[in-house]
């Protein structure tokens, strides 16, 4: 048995961790389960058929023969219900429907203003999410809970959002706790740089264990990956690089109330409202990007400029952590003169033996990461298996 298969079995074999076992693709068959927890079958068929009954998972067809009759396949049956999932940010939101199973059905883009306050905004996401279901939901799939990613910090040990500098009103609020009063429903919540990382994670194939996910908009944010699974650190704050001083930035004054911070000097925002300073006409960091596409040369050195102070901060983080890859997502990662201004740096700062077996990498998710990573957090939550395992019973 392996790790990861040790771990799943941590809180025992009952009905809860089986499922754990199918979430994870550890086992796809009666037969899997009984080699992998050592229980007997007419056991596991107990467990499965409790399972089965009580809409967890069901029956997808024949696998393959192992000498016998071909086994029945199992999956999370996807039929019973969906969760709604959303991005937000300051003045955007990006909403998700996903089915039990992981599959993201829809994806809807939305304006909003987050300074408008929780109750307000959450109350809008309700009516959202019930457009979603009943425009892209099928029979029997009722709304089972809610994802939301936060242009925040939030403390992972309370649930209460710390201080977020672009959220008058939001600051203390226990966001998760406030949604589940409104709808009733359970809801999960975090950071959307984290939740990015965490999407990223569920759309690569390959085995990428650790690695840091870098948000790079109109603010700057970061998200790590250790060990397969998001890190937070103590208090949730790990990979909050936005309030790094950057050493010979210039001194411009921050939302956090000191100066030089990156997200002040670095990010999409603070590049458009240089370019305006020097007189470039530009609205928002899409324009920015579409300048520096038709070659314009200030567009064009301010992205680089941004990149490489981005990488800088990065190097420090790429020596001390060794992460199998760096991922740069964010419409700034779309951007060639940031990403070539943040290789530069990481390989002219970096360790010989950090680069070498680095792979610096554009987001493949993309403006999906935040959606897909909210999904598997509000997923997780309603699967948990001593949860799972109180319902069969």
């Amino acid at each position: 048995m392996n790790s990861t298969t040790d771990a799943l079995l941590g809180h025992g074999s009952s009905a809860g961790a089986i499922l754990d076992l199918i979430r994870s693709g550890h086992a796809r068959s009666r037969a899997d389960i009984a080699r992998s927890t050592g229980l007997s079958p007419s056991t596991v068929a107990q467990r499965i058929d409790g399972l089965i009954e009580a809409g967890y998972v069901r029956e997808a067809g024949e696998g393959v023969s192992q000498g016998g009759r071909r086994p029945r396949t199992l999956e999370i049956d996807p039929s019973t219900g969906v969760v709604c999932v959303v991005d937000l940010g300051s003045h955007h939101a990006t909403f998700g429907l996903l089915d039990l199973g992981g599959r993201l059905l829809a994806v809807r883009n939305e304006n909003m203003d987050v300074g408008d306050g929780p109750r307000r905004i959450l109350t809008w996401i309700m009516g959202v999410a019930d457009e979603l279901v009943a425009e892209h939901g099928e029979p029997g799939q009722r709304l089972r809970g809610f994802g939301i990613g936060l242009p925040g910090p939030v403390d992972s040990t309370t649930g209460l959002m710390v201080s977020p500098s672009r959220m008058p009103g939001w600051n203390g609020v226990d966001v998760a706790a406030m949604m589940t009063s409104l709808s009733g429903l359970p809801t999960a919540t975090d950071n959307d740089a984290n939740l990015m990382a965490l999407g990223e994670h569920v759309s690569l194939n390959d085995d990428v264990q650790h690695f840091v996910f870098v948000k790079a908009g109109s603010s700057i944010g970061c998200g790590v990956i250790a060990s397969g699974g998001l890190y937070h650190g103590h208090h949730g704050m790990a990979g909050d690089i936005s309030h790094v001083t950057v050493p010979g930035a210039p001194p411009v004054l921050c939302s956090c109330g000191r100066t030089g911070c990156l997200d002040a000097v670095a990010g999409g925002a603070a590049i458009v409202q240089a370019l305006r300073g020097a007189g470039v006409d530009v609205a928002d960091t899409s324009e920015v990007l579409a300048l520096a596409r038709d070659a314009h040369p200030l567009a064009t050195q301010m992205l680089r400029e941004a990149g490489t102070r981005v990488g800088g901060v990065l190097a420090t983080i790429m020596n001390f952590f060794n992460p199998q890859r760096l991922v740069l997502g964010g419409i700034l990662g779309e951007a060639e003169a940031f990403v070539a201004g943040v290789r530069s740096t990481i390989y002219f700062e970096c360790l010989p033996m950090v680069t070498d077996s680095l792979d610096i990498a554009v987001s493949i998710a993309k403006d999906r990461a935040g959606v897909l990573g909210a999904g598997r957090l509000v997923l997780d939550k309603l699967f948990d298996a001593a949860e799972v395992s109180r319902r069969v019973r």
